[in-house]
């Protein structure tokens, strides 16, 4: 088995396991046990899933709202993380976080955050950490188009280009801030990746639809930020399915064009894995068949467990509480 078929079907495990992981919490959430909001990554699952291919252990990563994938790709733990939404003692933040506010410090996953462009400056101080501690581990910050627009995205650039640290930016640009066009928001002739290539730091932008592609470019930059131990930028070309918040469609509220939302199905960056891998390295549908269902198995079992676990009591609710 040759090195990229070895990363495509690893690359195809991950990508599937965070969608069937959001799949399960859209169809759960009606039950009304999940009492937080999710904001989930159904379209968007292969930008962490090459991100999460080429990070390591020693790595450190915060994310935004939109944070399960991420979560996943790092290696977090599934059953701790669907414990957390259900608000449960075993959850990797002990039922008192929910889905925008995961953490798990033995896979260096250091924290998500519901405000826009919060963590960014958490992940910039990470990186200094590994400056510090002159180590060649990396620090990955995971945010929407929407953060471009925070102060804090502009101040934690030019740190880092100042005094260039280990950080790789990671841009996932679904188009949409809530319910906002892009175009709405930003100037019209504005690219992102060559805005933040004028701050002072290396940029790229990666489309989504070749999953072969956007893999081989991934791990490029992510090891140029490596070997150069100096910050990098990366703007993905991404699309959301569901509703900014919340497990449904909300096609019908007509600020997505029908044609786009379509358009953007139609190149399934799942089925673009499948395809490649059927078609260029020989693997068949059975062998694919089979890590889906390792991969529902694993899910259910997750679910199953999130259920039967117990609450918080008083006292577990009021420990690492450092302010009442």
């Amino acid at each position: 088995m040759s090195k990229d078929q070895t990363m495509l079907l690893k690359c195809y495990a991950l990508a599937s396991k965070i969608r069937a992981v959001e799949e399960m919490i859209a169809n759960e959430y009606s039950n009304g046990e999940m009492r937080c909001p999710v904001h989930l990554s159904i379209g968007q699952e292969l930008v962490s899933a090459v991100v999460g291919l080429n990070q390591r252990k020693d790595d450190t990563a915060v994310s935004s709202h939109r944070a399960h994938a991420h979560y996943l790709a790092k290696g977090g733990d599934l059953k701790k993380m669907i414990a957390e939404i259900y608000g449960k003692a075993t959850g990797c933040c002990k039922g008192r976080g929910g889905s925008m506010h995961l953490i798990d410090l033995k896979v260096g996953f250091l924290g998500s955050s519901a405000i826009v462009g919060n963590s960014i400056p958490i992940g910039v101080g990470s990186g200094l950490s590994h400056k510090l501690n002159n180590s060649d581990a990396l620090s990955f910050i995971f945010f929407g188009d929407g953060a471009i627009e925070e102060g804090s995205f502009y101040e934690s650039v030019n740190f880092s280009a100042v005094h260039n640290l280990p950080t790789v930016y990671i841009c996932e640009n679904n188009l949409y801030s809530v319910y906002t066009r892009l175009n709405q928001r930003q100037p019209l002739e504005r690219d992102i990746y060559k805005m933040v290539e004028g701050m002072g730091i290396i940029a790229v932008k990666i489309e989504t639809r070749n999953a072969f592609e956007c893999l081989k470019s991934t791990t490029e930059i992510i090891n140029l930020a490596r070997t150069t131990k100096k910050p990098v930028f990366i703007e993905y070309d991404t699309y959301r399915w569901l509703e900014h918040c919340g497990p449904n469609q909300d096609d019908h509220l007509g600020y997505r064009p029908q044609s786009e939302i379509s358009k953007w199905k139609e190149q399934d960056p799942l089925l673009s894995l499948k395809e490649i891998l059927i078609s260029n390295f020989g693997v068949s549908n059975a062998a694919l068949d089979v890590t889906q269902q390792e991969i529902a198995n694993e899910v259910l079992e997750a679910f199953l467990q999130a259920k039967k676990d117990e609450f918080p009591n008083l006292d577990q609710s009021m420990s690492d509480v450092y302010a009442q």
